[in-house]
């Protein structure tokens, strides 16, 4: 049996799903008036409110809810924004000594729609749950992997069967690409179904309503009494959280088996892009606050796949352009006109992915790759120049609108048609070659509708038997990446080919004055460099004792020099490591000596002007140290510290110790000006240098415009420890509250080797799992929030297939007697430990 992921069929070719009137059973619903009057509620309100739905029309709310609870209901009332708007407030109290409610809010025309649910008694932080599942979604790279990881963490929250990932076509035909599916159950991945089957009219609501949960197909629904208001219009529950769905697709999951659904819509640019489609073989309702997180979810996962194929279609574009300006450039260079076009057929080959390309201009033609003959190609432009279109024309199927073209689609059996000029047209046409492909279709896609007792419309599908179908005669289709790649390169044709030399001229103009402008910064550059190295020279000459002392003082000056501006232009002449710069200059002046230079504070990055800056005054320090401090014999040591102060200046302090006495020079020299006026003259920080007798002190201030934080720095791999040659087999089953240490659970095992990996929160829902199809083995939880597993691992034993438990109380957890010996392993565990107690127990 094939299924469907839709979830609402309609019911009527003219009536839209929402106006159905009705509830589902595990909630009920009020509509007031904006003065707060109850002019609607569902028929079993009374089972929650303990009064006829009679007494209730016509009272204002206050009498018929607690006063606290609307005030609380008015203030996020308030907070609705937008005509699609949805609220939600979760354990609030509606009536005094009564179980709380879980809460929906939303306007439907002038009314106000209260919807409430039974609070379950479940302590779920939704956004720090959901916030655990996207970072899992981001460590993924490509798409499928995405959409495979997205498919099973919404199983794991939701704890459905089966959950998949349905993505329309742009015939709005749908495919299954992703799936998380309990074993047991038959796989529905690449499944095809036509776009009648999710109407319009529900495709339309599911770009409103993000979320639609059926809980129990055969429940009977409730009706919103009265039907209709004085002016005869029905309630729109459109954004109901309650709202009951057609007759026609309740029967429809009836014939494939299923009992409960769930769908949560994934939207591309607020469109419809697919859904994620939850199926259960038993009726199942879970809390609207884990709706809530679902939800949340799926929005996050549409806004990551956004931004995915965001980044695809941002790299596309980018090849392309840069072979389009190539391609112009070359053009320009050589100062080409349209008719020269033909020389460059290469090059437009590389602008949007083809197997072949035919040009038109003033009726020469130039054919290159697979393409029609010169007559096909000769009537196709006479096709092309009766269309309407003064843009890119683009098809995956010529013959269906070129009745000729079926002559040639092996060659040729889609195009994309770039008008290059106006009157009389020329055209460059890019050509795709026939794909003939299978495509599995879950039932005959030409069937979709019968003929009902009203007359044609949907009816629901008995068979889903796969079907399958070969596609001949079409290509792959044009992307809109493509498509707006050759609309870019039609008017570039038409507006700068056209005109090539005022173009032209104007490029050189411009290339002419960006190439004086680098002149003139490189010029500027080198003369603060030889300015800087000129100071250097003459002020280190001024106190030079000898000629030696005077190359050697230069020579490391400018060394030091040269190493910062290495670490500044390796990054592009960008901000570089304080903790690197007073690491290389400690090991490239002292050597071995190098380790006696301790260092102690969070890594910060310099801006490149602070860099050099700083380079200089660390070199006079670590050289003056090694001539006359603390670096100067084989005791002493420098212990250089730095911290961001409340002003969030960066604080660099040098201390000496250890070396010998040290005394106030009398003679002021290069470097000590170096060390005491850089800083506040290059960067308008301090510096304060003391020369006490136990070492040198000194204290420098860079204010914070040339200080930002630095990454954390990786760490080092830890080397793996040797594995155990063991190998998994089959089907494990995780029980385990939490969803995150399961789906770790859920990786490791699969490392290991395990076919299948089902997963349970419950000791209900684990002993369902058992029954449907007993596991190999199992890893179970020995806690379970308010019930612990031993009754799992009871009926595990009972049927003889091992498992281990799993614990975080360490060693006060007792096995009970009658189970024998079990392997346990303590929280964490790794793969390691799984391995040794997997490793202890016998199939």
């Amino acid at each position: 049996m094939r299924t469907h992921p839709a979830i609402d069929l309609t019911s009527c070719d003219r009536e839209p799903i929402h106006i159905l009137g009705a509830v589902q059973a595990f909630g009920f619903l009020l509509a007031v008036s904006p003065d707060w009057i109850v002019t609607r509620a569902s028929a079993n309100a009374p089972d929650w409110l303990g009064r006829p739905v009679a007494d209730l029309l016509g009272l204002p709310l206050d009498a018929v809810l607690d006063g606290e609870a609307i005030h609380l209901l008015r203030g996020h009332l308030q907070t609705l924004r937008g005509p699609d708007a949805v609220d939600r407030v979760f354990a609030v109290r509606l009536l005094p000594d009564r179980p709380p409610f879980d809460v929906a809010l939303h306007l439907s025309g002038s009314a106000i729609v209260i919807e409430a649910e039974p609070s379950a008694p479940e302590h779920l932080n939704a956004g720090n749950l959901v916030r655990n599942m996207v970072t899992r979604l981001q460590q993924t790279v490509d798409f499928d992997p995405l959409c495979r990881e997205a498919a099973r963490q919404m199983r794991a929250l939701t704890g459905f069967d089966r959950v998949m990932v349905y993505r329309f076509s742009p015939d709005d035909s749908g495919e299954v690409i992703a799936e998380a599916v309990r074993s047991g159950l038959d796989r529905y991945l690449g499944l095809h179904y036509p776009a009648s089957d999710i109407p319009k009219q529900a495709r339309a609501l599911y770009e409103r309503n993000w979320l639609r949960i059926i809980a129990d197909v055969n429940a009977a629904g409730s009706a919103v009494l009265p039907a209709r208001d004085p002016a005869g219009e029905p309630l729109d529950l459109s954004l109901s959280t309650l709202r009951t769905v057609s007759p026609i697709h309740l029967e429809y999951l009836r014939n494939m088996g299923v009992s409960a659904s769930l769908s949560v819509s994934i939207l591309r640019n607020g469109r419809l892009w697919g859904l994620f489609a939850c199926h259960h073989t038993e009726p199942r309702h879970i809390s609207l606050e884990r709706r809530t997180a679902a939800e949340l979810f799926g929005q996050m996962f549409s806004w990551i796949l956004e931004s995915r194929e965001r980044e695809v279609v941002a790299a596309q574009e980018a090849r392309s352009r840069e072979i389009h300006t190539r391609l112009m450039s070359a053009m320009a260079s050589g100062g080409t006109s349209l008719e020269g076009l033909a020389d460059f057929a290469d090059e437009l080959s590389g602008i949007v992915p083809c197997d072949g390309l035919g040009l038109w201009v003033n009726g020469t033609i130039t054919l290159q790759g697979a393409t029609p003959t010169r007559e096909e190609f000769t009537g196709l432009v006479r096709f092309l120049n009766r269309t309407a279109a003064s843009r890119a024309y683009a098809t995956d199927e010529i013959g269906r609108f070129h009745e000729p073209g079926r002559d040639f689609t092996e060659r040729a059996a889609g195009m994309l048609a770039v008008p290059v000029s106006r009157t009389p047209r020329d055209f460059l046409v890019f050509f795709r070659s026939e794909v003939a492909r299978a495509v599995t279709w879950a039932g005959n896609p030409e069937k979709p509708a019968i003929p009902g007792p009203n007359g044609v419309r949907l009816t629901p599908r008995k068979s889903f038997e796969a079907w399958r179908e070969v596609v001949r005669g079409r290509s792959l289709p044009w992307s809109e990446v493509e498509i707006r790649t050759a609309e870019a390169l039609r008017v570039t044709l038409l507006e700068v080919i056209l005109r090539l030399t005022d173009s032209a001229e104007r490029v050189r103009r411009e290339s002419q004055e960006r190439q004086e402008l680098l002149i003139a910064e490189l010029n500027h550059r080198v003369r603060n460099i030889l300015n800087l190295i000129r100071g250097v020279i003459t002020q280190s000459r001024a106190h030079a004792e000898s000629a030696e002392a005077f190359i050697e003082v230069v020579g490391s000056r400018i060394q030091a020099l040269a190493r910062a501006h290495d670490q500044v232009t390796s990054g592009n002449w960008g901000p570089g490591s304080l903790r690197d710069l007073i690491q290389l200059e400690a090991g490239a002046y002292l050597g071995a000596r190098a380790d006696r230079v301790r260092l102690s504070g969070t890594d910060v990055l310099l801006e490149p002007q602070a860099f050099t800056t700083l380079a200089l005054v660390v070199h006079e320090l670590m050289t003056n140290s090694a001539k006359y401090g603390a670096l100067r014999d084989s005791a002493g040591l420098v212990a250089v510290s730095w911290e961001r102060d409340a002003l969030d200046h960066l604080v660099l302090h040098w201390c000496e110790s250890g070396g010998p006495a040290v005394q106030t020079p009398t003679r002021r020299g290069f470097g000590t000006a170096l060390i005491e006026r850089s800083i506040p003259y290059e960067l308008k920080g301090e510096a304060e240098v003391r020369y006490e007798l136990t070492g040198l002190r000194a204290r420098f201030t860079v204010p914070p415009a040339f200080v930002r934080a630095a990454p954390p720095r990786p760490e080092r791999p830890v080397a793996p420890k040797p594995a155990t040659p063991l190998r998994l087999e089959g089907t494990v089953l995780v029980v385990e509250d939490n969803m995150i240490i399961a789906l770790e659970a859920e990786e490791v095992l699969t490392a290991l080797g395990a076919g299948a990996v089902d997963m349970a929160a419950s000791v209900r829902e684990a002993l369902r799992l058992i029954e449907a199809a007993p596991p190999d083995r199992a890893l179970l939880d020995v806690n379970l929030g308010s019930e612990t597993s031993v009754a799992v691992a009871r009926r595990l034993t009972e049927l003889g297939i091992p498992y281990a438990f799993a614990t975080g109380y360490g060693e006060s957890f007792r096995i009970p007697p009658d189970l024998g010996t079990v392997p346990v392993i303590k929280k964490p565990y790794d793969a390691e430990a799984l391995r040794q107690a997997f490793g202890s127990t016998s199939a």
